[in-house]
Protein backbone atom coordinates (compact mmCIF):
# COMPACT_ATOMS: atom_id res chain seq x y z
CA UNK A 1 0.00 0.00 0.00
CA UNK A 2 1.44 3.53 -0.90
CA UNK A 3 1.54 6.21 1.57
CA UNK A 4 0.50 9.36 0.47
CA UNK A 5 1.87 12.37 0.69
CA UNK A 6 -0.47 13.79 3.45
CA UNK A 7 1.02 17.88 3.25
CA UNK A 8 -0.15 17.70 -0.53
CA UNK A 9 -3.74 16.45 0.25
CA UNK A 10 -4.26 20.03 1.67
CA UNK A 11 -3.19 21.54 -1.52
CA UNK A 12 -5.92 23.17 -3.15
CA UNK A 13 -4.01 24.89 -6.16
CA UNK A 14 -5.93 24.99 -9.24
CA UNK A 15 -9.15 24.87 -7.67
CA UNK A 16 -11.98 27.72 -7.58
CA UNK A 17 -14.13 28.13 -3.94
CA UNK A 18 -16.71 30.69 -3.43
CA UNK A 19 -16.96 32.10 -0.01
CA UNK A 20 -20.41 33.10 0.98
CA UNK A 21 -20.18 35.61 3.43
CA UNK A 22 -16.41 36.42 3.15
CA UNK A 23 -16.52 40.05 4.33
CA UNK A 24 -15.88 39.33 8.11
CA UNK A 25 -15.19 36.96 11.07
CA UNK A 26 -15.01 33.26 10.01
CA UNK A 27 -15.53 33.99 6.72
CA UNK A 28 -12.53 36.66 6.17
CA UNK A 29 -10.30 33.54 7.73
CA UNK A 30 -12.03 31.25 5.72
CA UNK A 31 -11.03 33.31 2.65
CA UNK A 32 -7.50 33.65 3.92
CA UNK A 33 -6.79 29.79 4.70
CA UNK A 34 -8.03 28.70 1.22
CA UNK A 35 -5.98 31.18 -0.43
CA UNK A 36 -2.53 29.99 1.70
CA UNK A 37 -2.86 26.48 0.53
CA UNK A 38 -3.56 27.68 -3.30
CA UNK A 39 -7.12 28.38 -3.50
CA UNK A 40 -8.47 31.14 -6.09
CA UNK A 41 -10.94 32.73 -3.90
CA UNK A 42 -14.32 34.19 -4.61
CA UNK A 43 -15.52 36.71 -1.90
CA UNK A 44 -19.44 36.99 -1.86
CA UNK A 45 -20.90 40.01 1.31
CA UNK A 46 -23.34 42.00 1.13
CA UNK A 47 -21.23 44.87 1.98
CA UNK A 48 -19.39 45.90 -1.10
CA UNK A 49 -16.57 47.42 0.45
CA UNK A 50 -16.20 44.22 2.86
CA UNK A 51 -15.94 42.19 -0.05
CA UNK A 52 -13.68 44.41 -1.94
CA UNK A 53 -11.69 44.40 1.04
CA UNK A 54 -11.05 40.71 1.52
CA UNK A 55 -10.52 39.99 -1.76
CA UNK A 56 -7.97 42.31 -2.49
CA UNK A 57 -6.14 40.68 0.73
CA UNK A 58 -6.08 37.62 -0.74
CA UNK A 59 -5.88 37.92 -4.19
CA UNK A 60 -9.11 36.80 -5.22
CA UNK A 61 -12.59 38.29 -6.63
CA UNK A 62 -15.12 40.39 -5.25
CA UNK A 63 -18.92 40.03 -5.86
CA UNK A 64 -21.90 41.74 -4.08
CA UNK A 65 -24.93 39.82 -3.23
CA UNK A 66 -27.26 39.12 -0.91
CA UNK A 67 -27.35 35.28 -1.02
CA UNK A 68 -30.95 34.62 0.46
CA UNK A 69 -32.28 36.06 -2.92
CA UNK A 70 -32.37 33.48 -5.86
CA UNK A 71 -31.41 35.63 -8.47
CA UNK A 72 -28.50 36.89 -6.67
CA UNK A 73 -27.23 33.64 -5.42
CA UNK A 74 -27.39 32.57 -9.96
CA UNK A 75 -25.53 35.93 -10.79
CA UNK A 76 -22.90 34.79 -7.78
CA UNK A 77 -22.25 31.11 -9.78
CA UNK A 78 -22.43 32.79 -12.87
CA UNK A 79 -19.89 35.72 -12.32
CA UNK A 80 -17.37 33.01 -9.95
CA UNK A 81 -17.14 31.14 -13.12
CA UNK A 82 -16.64 34.27 -15.54
CA UNK A 83 -13.98 35.73 -13.36
CA UNK A 84 -12.16 32.68 -12.14
CA UNK A 85 -13.09 29.33 -14.24
CA UNK A 86 -15.28 26.31 -13.08
CA UNK A 87 -16.17 26.07 -9.26
CA UNK A 88 -14.84 23.11 -7.27
CA UNK A 89 -15.91 24.35 -3.67
CA UNK A 90 -18.20 26.17 -1.64
CA UNK A 91 -17.95 27.66 2.00
CA UNK A 92 -20.75 29.08 3.05
CA UNK A 93 -21.12 31.00 6.27
CA UNK A 94 -23.89 33.16 6.25
CA UNK A 95 -25.71 33.26 9.55
CA UNK A 96 -27.01 35.52 12.44
CA UNK A 97 -28.89 34.56 15.83
CA UNK A 98 -32.01 36.90 16.35
CA UNK A 99 -31.97 35.59 20.42
CA UNK A 100 -35.25 36.33 21.88
CA UNK A 101 -38.04 33.73 23.70
CA UNK A 102 -39.94 32.18 21.14
CA UNK A 103 -43.20 34.06 22.16
CA UNK A 104 -41.79 37.28 21.27
CA UNK A 105 -41.43 36.74 17.37
CA UNK A 106 -43.04 38.67 15.40
CA UNK A 107 -43.62 36.96 11.64
CA UNK A 108 -41.28 39.13 10.04
CA UNK A 109 -38.75 38.50 12.03
CA UNK A 110 -39.14 34.49 12.31
CA UNK A 111 -38.94 35.03 8.30
CA UNK A 112 -35.80 36.81 8.26
CA UNK A 113 -34.56 34.42 10.83
CA UNK A 114 -35.09 31.31 8.25
CA UNK A 115 -33.93 33.24 5.26
CA UNK A 116 -30.47 34.18 6.92
CA UNK A 117 -29.89 30.71 8.37
CA UNK A 118 -31.66 28.87 5.99
CA UNK A 119 -32.85 29.90 2.75
CA UNK A 120 -29.24 30.38 1.47
CA UNK A 121 -28.07 26.81 2.45
CA UNK A 122 -31.31 25.64 -0.03
CA UNK A 123 -30.24 27.98 -2.56
CA UNK A 124 -26.53 26.84 -2.49
CA UNK A 125 -27.15 23.14 -2.45
CA UNK A 126 -29.14 23.57 -5.36
CA UNK A 127 -27.80 26.54 -7.35
CA UNK A 128 -24.11 26.26 -6.11
CA UNK A 129 -23.87 22.60 -6.88
CA UNK A 130 -25.36 22.90 -10.24
CA UNK A 131 -22.45 25.20 -11.03
CA UNK A 132 -19.81 22.51 -9.69
CA UNK A 133 -21.38 19.58 -12.65
CA UNK A 134 -18.89 18.59 -14.96
CA UNK A 135 -15.75 19.94 -12.63
CA UNK A 136 -15.09 16.46 -11.45
CA UNK A 137 -16.59 16.98 -7.88
CA UNK A 138 -15.76 18.59 -4.61
CA UNK A 139 -16.77 20.27 -1.46
CA UNK A 140 -19.49 22.35 0.40
CA UNK A 141 -19.07 23.09 3.53
CA UNK A 142 -21.28 24.90 5.86
CA UNK A 143 -21.07 26.59 9.08
CA UNK A 144 -23.48 25.02 11.61
CA UNK A 145 -24.14 25.11 15.25
CA UNK A 146 -24.45 23.75 18.73
CA UNK A 147 -27.78 25.04 18.43
CA UNK A 148 -28.67 22.95 16.27
CA UNK A 149 -27.86 20.14 18.23
CA UNK A 150 -28.38 21.68 21.94
CA UNK A 151 -31.02 23.50 24.18
CA UNK A 152 -29.62 26.91 24.31
CA UNK A 153 -32.19 29.36 26.01
CA UNK A 154 -33.29 32.31 23.74
CA UNK A 155 -32.46 30.59 20.05
CA UNK A 156 -34.86 28.65 19.93
CA UNK A 157 -35.66 30.00 16.35
CA UNK A 158 -32.09 30.23 15.52
CA UNK A 159 -31.29 26.59 16.63
CA UNK A 160 -34.15 25.03 15.03
CA UNK A 161 -33.19 26.23 11.56
CA UNK A 162 -29.71 25.02 12.35
CA UNK A 163 -30.62 22.04 12.87
CA UNK A 164 -32.49 22.11 9.19
CA UNK A 165 -29.11 22.84 7.95
CA UNK A 166 -27.30 20.31 9.95
CA UNK A 167 -30.21 17.85 8.21
CA UNK A 168 -29.69 19.19 4.45
CA UNK A 169 -25.97 18.65 5.02
CA UNK A 170 -26.84 15.28 6.21
CA UNK A 171 -29.90 14.42 2.90
CA UNK A 172 -27.89 16.34 0.38
CA UNK A 173 -24.38 14.10 1.27
CA UNK A 174 -26.38 11.38 0.15
CA UNK A 175 -28.37 13.07 -3.17
CA UNK A 176 -24.60 14.79 -4.15
CA UNK A 177 -22.83 11.70 -3.79
CA UNK A 178 -22.72 10.15 -7.84
CA UNK A 179 -21.34 13.89 -8.56
CA UNK A 180 -18.52 13.35 -6.27
CA UNK A 181 -19.68 16.44 -4.53
CA UNK A 182 -18.70 16.31 -0.65
CA UNK A 183 -21.42 17.94 1.43
CA UNK A 184 -20.17 18.78 4.99
CA UNK A 185 -20.96 21.67 8.49
CA UNK A 186 -18.49 22.69 11.19
CA UNK A 187 -20.96 23.02 14.33
CA UNK A 188 -19.17 26.34 15.90
CA UNK A 189 -19.74 27.09 19.93
CA UNK A 190 -19.20 30.39 21.01
CA UNK A 191 -17.02 32.54 18.58
CA UNK A 192 -14.99 35.83 18.81
CA UNK A 193 -16.44 37.39 15.82
CA UNK A 194 -16.96 41.15 15.36
CA UNK A 195 -20.73 40.76 15.97
CA UNK A 196 -20.43 39.13 18.95
CA UNK A 197 -17.94 40.82 20.47
CA UNK A 198 -19.37 43.92 20.16
CA UNK A 199 -22.17 42.55 22.06
CA UNK A 200 -20.80 41.29 25.37
CA UNK A 201 -18.37 43.08 27.86
CA UNK A 202 -15.54 41.54 28.89
CA UNK A 203 -16.96 40.61 32.31
CA UNK A 204 -19.67 39.12 30.50
CA UNK A 205 -16.94 37.30 28.10
CA UNK A 206 -15.12 35.57 30.73
CA UNK A 207 -18.57 34.29 32.03
CA UNK A 208 -18.94 32.86 29.35
CA UNK A 209 -15.84 31.19 28.65
CA UNK A 210 -16.12 29.75 32.38
CA UNK A 211 -19.18 27.32 30.89
CA UNK A 212 -16.50 26.21 28.07
CA UNK A 213 -14.34 22.92 29.16
CA UNK A 214 -11.33 24.36 27.07
CA UNK A 215 -12.28 27.58 29.07
CA UNK A 216 -11.87 29.78 26.19
CA UNK A 217 -14.03 30.91 23.26
CA UNK A 218 -13.13 30.03 19.68
CA UNK A 219 -11.09 32.44 17.42
CA UNK A 220 -12.82 32.73 13.74
CA UNK A 221 -9.35 31.12 12.68
CA UNK A 222 -9.99 27.88 14.68
CA UNK A 223 -13.44 27.53 12.94
CA UNK A 224 -11.71 28.52 9.21
CA UNK A 225 -9.24 25.43 10.59
CA UNK A 226 -12.01 23.20 10.83
CA UNK A 227 -13.69 24.30 7.49
CA UNK A 228 -10.80 24.34 5.84
CA UNK A 229 -9.97 20.61 6.67
CA UNK A 230 -13.63 19.61 5.29
CA UNK A 231 -12.76 21.02 2.51
CA UNK A 232 -9.61 19.55 1.56
CA UNK A 233 -8.92 16.33 0.32
CA UNK A 234 -7.34 15.45 4.02
CA UNK A 235 -11.10 14.72 4.02
CA UNK A 236 -11.90 13.07 0.87
CA UNK A 237 -14.10 10.29 2.53
CA UNK A 238 -15.80 12.77 4.73
CA UNK A 239 -19.18 13.25 3.77
CA UNK A 240 -22.65 14.09 5.29
CA UNK A 241 -20.57 14.72 9.10
CA UNK A 242 -21.18 17.93 11.37
CA UNK A 243 -18.07 18.26 12.80
CA UNK A 244 -18.56 20.39 16.56
CA UNK A 245 -15.80 22.98 16.79
CA UNK A 246 -16.80 23.92 19.98
CA UNK A 247 -14.55 23.77 22.66
CA UNK A 248 -15.91 20.77 24.28
CA UNK A 249 -19.85 22.41 25.03
CA UNK A 250 -21.76 20.37 22.95
CA UNK A 251 -20.10 17.22 25.35
CA UNK A 252 -20.92 18.25 28.46
CA UNK A 253 -23.94 18.26 30.34
CA UNK A 254 -24.28 21.29 33.02
CA UNK A 255 -24.64 20.12 36.48
CA UNK A 256 -24.98 22.57 39.72
CA UNK A 257 -21.66 22.03 42.28
CA UNK A 258 -22.76 19.83 44.47
CA UNK A 259 -23.30 17.31 41.67
CA UNK A 260 -19.46 17.67 40.36
CA UNK A 261 -17.59 14.48 41.69
CA UNK A 262 -14.29 15.39 44.25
Amino acid sequence: MDTPNYLSLLDLSGRNFVVLGAGQGIGAQACHALSQVGAKVICVDNDPDRAASISSAVNGHSVTADVTRREDMQRVFDEARRLAGPVTGIIDIVGEANTQRLASFEDDQWERQYAIVLRHVFLTLQIGAEAMAGTGGGSITFVGSIAGTASIPGQSVYGSAKAALHQLVRTMSYELAPRNIRVNAVASGIVRTPRLESRLSAAQWEQVEQKIPLRKAAMPSQIASALLFLASDMASHVTGHILAADGGLAAITPLPPFAMPE
